[in-house]
């Protein structure tokens, strides 16, 4: 097994996604997906923070863009329609695999007992989060989350376009 490929966090980097986010970012790992002109939009949190709380989320969404649009989506019960998709037998086990996937990325990072088979967005049998579902697909690749890559599909933002802000951020 290889490590996910995220490429280290530089203090800039930190410094957008925590305004990204509007809050200081917590123990990241790296920056797993990054906005065409650079800038981070997905970033990966170690499994225990520093205060000892786990977190099942690995892959945390901070473009503010993608963020609203998955936010938008939500509002329009799109979860519900991607839920009643994984009837077919073809989509859940697709899904089941990104959800085995997204487990084998995080065990990298150490083995976290209490979230020990939980991954993100509800995976591997609901839809509950399509913020952490198109954060996976960003960071591993279209293919590997089909309810996340029909997330990104359906929102109204690209990840081949940019809109950052200007982060006047000096390190």
């Amino acid at each position: 097994m290889t490590t996910p490929p995220f490429e280290p966090a530089s203090e800039r980097d930190l410094a957008v996604a925590s305004a990204q986010l509007g809050r200081p970012v917590r123990n990241v790992l790296g920056i797993a997906a990054r906005c065409v002109c650079g800038n981070p939009t997905v970033v990966a949190t170690a499994p225990r923070l520093a205060d000892g709380t786990p977190f099942p989320t690995l892959y945390y969404l901070s473009h503010p863009a993608a963020t609203a649009a998955m936010s938008d989506l939500e509002a329009e019960h799109v979860m519900v329609e991607l839920q009643d998709a994984l009837a077919g037998e073809e989509l859940q086990a697709a899904y089941t695999a990104a959800h085995q996937a997204y487990l084998a990325d995080r065990a990298h990072f150490g083995e976290v007992p209490e979230i020990a088979g939980i991954s993100a967005g509800g995976m591997p049998a609901r839809v509950k989060c399509l913020h952490a579902l198109a954060a996976h697909s960003l960071a591993a690749g279209p293919g590997v989350n089909p309810i996340g890559d029909l997330a990104l599909e359906r929102g109204d933002w690209s990840p081949l376009v940019c809109e950052c802000v200007d982060y006047a951020i000096d390190v």
